[in-house]
């Protein structure tokens, strides 16, 4: 299978910043805080399901949660069943060996907590059908994921950076959505995973940005012109989403606020010197971005708007 003069150059450029992902890794090691899922989980509350057991069958009664809640953390929920896949494809992204090897791994069973303590809460506090979280898994990642960014480097770098920060912010605005303090202490948990990982991320692309500034420049617009959130195989994804940027949990305002424009600061865009494709690159960046800012402050008009008109009916 022959290599394009692209492959090479990411592949080259890899192995050139492993000595930065090592040291990374090392502070990664250094600042993550070692927790247990089953801490987080109020387990005196939980009753035994029907089938084999022969509990008591879920009714909507049993959740606590409204639904906009709900909604949000199935949603969570499956994008962190789907890590088989995720493991994959940054594994394609940054192999198996050396100290990209080493991340892949402990990046894996950090991410692995999430599902298994989201998973528990929701069961034993019985705030969504189980039956129907199952089929839903099922189908999911039935679907399998394949990256948008296929293998290249720079693009799965740049990717994970943005995926990483909007997934910190969904989790804690879950949390704080839920109404329930313990959901919101384990999501914040989660949520601080989460941007330890972002960090590792988004410190890689800064340093890619020294070697190769141009090819970085390229690779971070175009992933932020085609971002898609990892669950956006979910059925009936895009209702769910509308749901939870109606509620306010995770939209454009904070697409653009929150996750987009943070990462750009951090690795001063605005401020750097860049070269044929790469200031190309920056302007057609620049008009993105305020496009999303226009279109973020159009849906929250709308959003108003929309909620001023129900307000008026309940009167």
């Amino acid at each position: 299978m022959s290599v394009t003069p692209e492959e090479k150059f990411q592949t080259g450029l890899m192995l050139e910043l492993e000595g930065v992902a090592e040291k990374e890794l090392d502070r990664h090691l250094a600042g993550a805080d070692e927790w247990f899922p089953h801490q987080y989980v109020p387990w005196n509350q939980g009753r035994d399901f029907d089938g084999p057991l022969g509990g008591d069958g879920w009714e909507p009664g049993d959740s606590k949660l409204d639904g906009v809640a709900r909604e949000s953390l199935i949603v969570n929920l499956l994008t962190e069943d789907n890590l088989p896949g995720y493991h994959r494809a940054i594994a394609d992204v940054f192999g198996r060996d050396g100290a990209w090897g080493t991340w892949v791994n402990r990046w894996t069973a950090e991410e692995n907590r999430h599902g298994i303590v989201i998973r528990d809460y929701l069961t034993v506090t019985r705030a969504v059908d189980p039956i129907a979280l199952e089929r839903a898994r099922m189908k999911h990642m039935e679907m399998g994921y394949e990256a948008a960014h296929g293998t290249a480097f720079l693009h799965g770098t740049a990717y994970v950076s943005f995926q990483e920060l909007a997934t910190r912010v969904a989790h804690r605005n879950t949390g704080r959505a839920s109404g329930d303090p313990l959901c919101e202490q384990m999501l914040a948990r989660v949520a601080k995973d989460e941007n330890l990982h972002m960090i590792f991320y988004r410190n890689m692309v800064d340093a890619a940005l020294e070697v190769a500034p141009n090819e970085t420049m390229r690779a971070i617009t175009e992933v932020v012109k085609n971002f898609e959130m990892p669950g956006h195989g979910i059925e009936g994804f895009l209702r769910k989403s509308v749901i939870i940027a109606n509620a306010g949990i995770y939209d454009l305002r904070l697409h653009h606020d929150d996750v987009v424009q943070p990462c750009l600061r951090k690795w001063r865009i605005w401020d750097r010197e860049f070269t044929g494709d790469g200031a190309k690159a920056r302007d057609e960046l620049a008009e993105f971005v305020a496009a999303l800012d226009d279109a973020a402050t159009k849906f929250e008009t709308r959003r108003e708007e929309r909620r001023a008109r129900q307000a008026a009916k309940q009167k």
